[in-house]
């Protein structure tokens, strides 16, 4: 399912995003959500985003779509450059006109993305009229249009249907409807098979690919679940504590970690041979407070290879066995070593 090599026109660096910082401000001081994260995507590439709950991968999507809420959001330093515009420096209206039609986001929550005050055909229709500058029933018309594209049997008549009237599969397929109308080079597909079950994740993860290689736009797939990301990407970030601790390809990374971290989730990954709930391996401690982030590496206090350089000294994300495979780790070769 991954996606293919076949060259494209539009082949090259879609969206770069550099050193990307995001706080929310609280009651108990500025959350630190995202810490000057880098990575960039091409055309036609799946790259995953994983990593616990809390690491910052949504507040990354979000921030890269520009649909924070601002106030307690803010933005604070870093680029988001798409074909070389960087979107940061945008005014509202502008940064609005690439929401939807240049890069656009699939919810992880459908039933809660999804309006139930209105039918499905008119929430899809609003992106032609505000975009497209459609009337009524030419609107309407795309709306069908995109039901059918990504698969939902009778579009024309389910066309006016509410959320409520569709299964989890289907309210899915709605937003990706929605997220591909304006067929953008870019999609957020943020936890897109939370709470599916496992058939009806196969089928959404193969609808995205289907879709990807028809627009060649590239993918951005935030999720928990390893098993997706392997399934589906070509290159992955694990984020932790609103870092990128690790990226290379799926098969390096999930290979061979170098980073304790993916080290850590690769082994509390349920597999079928693991036979009871004692067999799966459970990271150690918390996860820090964002608010009171340690001067030295955010997972030391979990961390089984750590020294006196990890409390005192914060890793810098670095080239590894290649340019392309890095980790923010002091001693990244002795955890390569020790995931062999």
């Amino acid at each position: 399912m991954k996606s293919s090599q076949t060259s494209h026109p539009d082949d090259g660096v879609l969206l770069e995003v550099k050193d990307l910082t995001v706080r929310f401000r609280t009651d108990v001081g500025h959350v630190q959500a995202v810490n000057g994260i880098t990575f960039s995507l091409e055309h036609g590439e799946v790259f995953a985003i994983v990593g616990e709950s809390g690491s910052g991968k949504t507040v990354t999507g979000k921030a890269i779509v520009g649909i924070l809420p601002t106030p307690p959001a803010e933005v604070t330093g870093g680029e988001v450059c798409f074909r070389g515009v960087d979107l940061l420096e945008l005014d509202s209206r502008s940064r609005r006109a690439y929401g939807g039609e240049r890069i656009s986001m699939v919810f992880q929550d459908a039933l809660t993305a999804l309006d139930p005050r209105y039918k499905v055909g008119h929430q899809i229709a609003e992106l032609f009229r505000f975009h497209r500058g459609l009337n009524r029933s030419e609107a309407w018309q795309k709306a069908i249009q995109s039901l059918d594209r990504v698969g939902i049997p009778a579009a024309r008549e389910r066309v006016s249907d509410y959320p409520h009237q569709f299964s989890g599969g289907m309210q899915q397929r709605v937003l990706i409807a929605m997220a591909i109308a304006l067929e953008p080079e870019v999609i957020i597909a943020d936890e897109p098979t939370t709470a599916l079950d496992v058939t009806v994740q196969a089928q959404v993860l193969e609808l995205l690919q289907e879709l990807r290689a028809e627009l060649n736009m590239g993918l951005i797939l935030i999720t928990h679940d390893l098993a997706v990301a392997a399934e589906a990407a070509d290159r992955v970030a694990v984020m932790y504590a609103g870092r990128i601790v690790e990226t290379g390809s799926i098969s390096d990374v999930f290979g061979i970690p170098h980073h304790p971290y993916t080290l850590g989730l690769l082994g509390a990954n349920p597999r079928a041979e693991k036979r009871s709930a004692g067999d799966l391996y459970q990271i150690p401690g918390q996860v820090p407070d964002l608010t009171d982030l340690p001067d030295g590496c955010a997972f030391a206090p979990r961390c089984s290879f750590v020294g006196e350089r990890c409390r005192a000294e914060l890793p810098t994300l670095r080239p590894t066995t290649a340019e392309s495979r890095c980790s923010a780790c002091h001693f990244a070769e002795k955890v390569a070593k020790h995931a062999v």
